[in-house]
């Protein structure tokens, strides 16, 4: 078990609510941990694009296969995750932090689901069925994943067109491979909702974007001015970066926007220095400011091979047909994972928002209103305030991307 979680467990108080309370803390900082170790194994690859990924999602997955996994495999499994769903405390945790996401209200949709797609025939635990059979809504589906006729499968496609307005073809959803399968694992995040404080589609006009490589853009920039919390830090090293909060209807989630203050300041150095508590005192310390927001518009959409990055980590028996134990799936030997596919999908725009009552010619020349302008590369990350946990986490580095 990880250091940070044993030092947890072990100084729980006895009062069974702030026991639950502290252990949900300590559980919100091994996932922001989790999140920003996927940015940057992420980032360090993408050269300057944009990318977005979902922490939570991947951990979800991660959790399925602990269920299954034993021996060195569970070990590598727990170490990269940093807990372990065989912990009978860290597990209820969990449960109870999942079925607060099922709850949608006032137009949010707010979902983690796991699709177990199972080769017709393959005998399972009954015990591994019972366990995720109420694990984040998780399902079980047979299918015939060996016919060489049929071998893909359609991943969620109901729920990407009721939520997200997608249609079969919707790259984020295609088709996933399943050729020589015995058991294909899709987990997916899902995240709808409109701004508390709206943008107007008439104040959005175009503005300069400087891209990571130098390149000046002409990008559609959304403005706003408003009440907003937001605050100044200092990393480790002493770069100041803006930190800025933009909350969605009835507070179910918010937008966080890091950003540092000085141009010349590439993120790359900013990135390093991130960690959990960082972000937790970050978050934690934003006031209340009246700003001039200006954010860009932007849509990303891209898929990441997670087994590469799980590799680097030292996630490796699970990959390996000689190595693998996932005897708690089926009692059997066999069972590996050959693919670990993660794609994921962020849209910023005020589409579907009314237009506010004032217009960005006046809003512009407001030049003694704080400013916030998002007009060079950014990070961002979506995070639900009950349970602190990140669903998505990402960089713009050029809007038109």
């Amino acid at each position: 078990m990880p250091p940070l979680l044993q030092v947890i467990l072990f100084l729980l108080p006895c009062v069974a609510g702030t026991r639950a309370s502290h252990l949900l803390e300590g559980l919100r900082l091994l996932k922001t941990e989790f999140a920003l170790r996927l940015y940057r194994s992420v980032a360090a690859g993408r050269n300057g694009t944009n990318f977005v990924i979902s922490p939570t999602g991947v951990a979800l997955s991660l959790e399925i296969l602990q269920f299954g996994a034993q021996g060195n495999t569970d070990r590598q499994l727990t170490s990269a995750l940093g807990y372990t769903v065989h912990d009978l405390r860290v597990r209820d945790c969990l449960y109870t932090a999942y079925a607060t996401l099922r709850n949608s209200s006032r137009g949010t949709v707010m979902e983690l689901a796991c699709n177990l797609f199972v080769q017709e025939g393959t005998p399972l635990s009954p015990c591994f069925v019972e366990q995720i059979s109420w694990w984040a809504n998780s399902s079980f589906q047979p299918a015939d994943l060996r016919d060489p006729n049929s071998t893909t499968i359609q991943v969620n496609e109901g729920l990407s067109r009721q939520t997200t307005g997608g249609n079969p073809g919707d790259p984020l959803w295609e088709l996933v491979s399943t050729m020589s399968a015995q058991l294909v694992l899709v987990s997916t995040m899902t995240f709808q909702n409109t701004w508390q404080r709206r943008f107007s589609s008439m104040d959005s006009q175009p503005l300069p974007f400087t891209c990571a490589h130098g390149l000046v853009l002409q990008v559609p920039m959304m403005h706003q001015m408003a009440e907003v919390n937001y605050g100044v830090f200092r990393d480790a090293v002493g770069h100041e970066v803006g930190v800025l909060e933009l909350p969605f209807l009835g507070n179910m989630a918010s937008l966080f926007l890091v950003l540092p203050r000085d141009k010349n300041i590439v993120l790359g150095l900013i990135e390093p220095h991130l960690t959990a508590r960082v972000i937790n005192l970050w978050t934690s310390r934003l006031k209340r400011s009246r700003m001039d927001v200006f954010l860009p518009r932007f849509r990303i959409q891209n898929q990441f091979n997670l087994k590469s990055i799980l590799t680097s980590w030292g996630v490796t028996d699970v990959f390996d047909p000689s190595k693998a134990n996932l005897k708690g799936i089926s009692g059997q030997d066999g069972f590996y994972v050959s693919e670990a596919i993660h794609k994921a999908k962020m849209e910023v725009s005020e589409e579907g928002t009314k237009a506010a009552a004032a217009t960005a010619l006046l809003l512009l020349k407001r030049s003694r209103i704080p400013v916030f302008k998002a007009d060079r590369p950014f990070i961002f990350f979506l995070r639900e305030p009950n349970t602190g946990f990140i669903f998505s986490i990402g960089c713009v580095s050029n809007p038109l991307d």
